[in-house]
């Protein structure tokens, strides 16, 4: 298969650290790891309240994760943003 016959979202899509890749998706209390640097927080509204969620990223693979911290929902946790732009 070509380049021009991937698909648009296959195309230069930098890999996870082996780290990153381990981090378990959508489970409250599931950890991360040592190389994710804490970012902003913000309150997000709920049906039962506010939520906090918090952004990090990866200093080894540039990953941005939210982590939502929601006590009622126990598929809340870690969700993968993509990657910061190294242009930036």
């Amino acid at each position: 298969m070509t380049q021009d016959q991937n698909p648009p979202n296959e195309l230069n899509t930098p890999a996870l650290c082996d780290a990153c890749a381990g981090i378990q998706r959508n489970w409250r209390r599931a950890p991360g790891h040592a190389e994710l640097m804490q970012g902003v927080n913000r309150k997000e509204p709920r049906r039962h309240g506010a939520v906090t969620v918090t952004r990090y990223v990866c200093e080894r693979c540039a990953a941005v994760w939210d982590y939502e911290n929601d006590k009622n929902n126990t598929h809340a946790g870690w969700s993968l943003l993509g990657h910061l732009d190294p242009a930036s």
